[in-house]
């Protein structure tokens, strides 16, 4: 029986690298300070449109649209590498090496986003969004920058603290100003939900953590919420 080559190389007609446009791309280790902003800035402008404005309808509806428009954008982007490249010296500015093969980072951020606000209430679907918008990537900001002590692997304990603290803060904030409830039982609720996030961060998951950080937000808030009696 003859062997089977299941090597391959990048002169395969169906596989294309293009190793030059990878090395110019930023990683995820990287600060990609304009990628962070642009994270806050969608972030922060959903949370608070869905809080002040948009009825729950509404939201489902705009970002139902933003999210399907962003995925056939990101499949052009992946299946014509060749027209992607002509945008390289604008996109590497929010791209990093990682996504030429695959979809960007956005598309589970707006679906994540999109399924909060399905699936839950809504003051906890606006923490959870604010989260995803705010904490994750400071953290992210002042682990790379000031980053010192590692806690895990990729994980520093200023980029932790920073993450639970503006945790803490918006949980406080939010929670405070939607509910009527004792302060001091808010402050326990941040603090819990904080803390249990900041944890759940620290978990090396494959999957992207602009999906599984705002759907575990709302997940575990919810389960605080049932358990204190709490009607959101």
């Amino acid at each position: 029986m003859s062997k089977i080559d299941y090597s391959w190389t990048q002169q395969d007609d169906d596989i294309e690298i293009d190793v030059e446009n990878t090395d110019e791309l930023p990683s995820r280790h990287n600060l990609q300070l304009a990628r962070r902003l642009l994270h806050m800035a969608c972030g922060f402008g959903i949370a608070t449109l869905y809080w002040l404005s948009f009825s729950h309808t509404e939201m489902i509806r705009f970002l139902g649209t933003i999210a399907c428009v962003l995925y056939v954008v990101e499949q052009v982007r992946i299946n014509y590498p060749e027209t992607a490249k002509k945008f390289l010296p604008l996109s590497k500015f929010v791209m990093r090496a990682e996504e030429q093969l695959k979809e960007s980072a956005m598309v589970p951020y707006a679906f994540a986003v999109l399924l909060c606000i399905i699936t839950f209430p809504k003051v906890i679907a606006i923490v959870a969004v604010y989260t995803l918008a705010i904490s994750d990537p400071l953290s992210a900001i002042i682990g790379i920058r000031f980053g010192k002590r590692r806690i895990v692997p990729h994980k520093s304990l200023e980029g932790s603290l920073a993450f639970f603290l503006s945790m803490f803060v918006i949980s406080f904030f939010v929670l405070g100003a939607n509910l009527n409830l004792n302060i001091g039982l808010v402050f326990i609720i941040s603090l819990l939900i904080s803390f249990a996030t900041t944890c759940f961060e620290m978990i090396p998951f494959k999957i992207d953590d602009n999906l599984t950080i705002p759907l575990f937000v709302s997940f575990i808030l919810w389960i605080f919420f049932e358990s204190f009696g709490i009607i959101a």
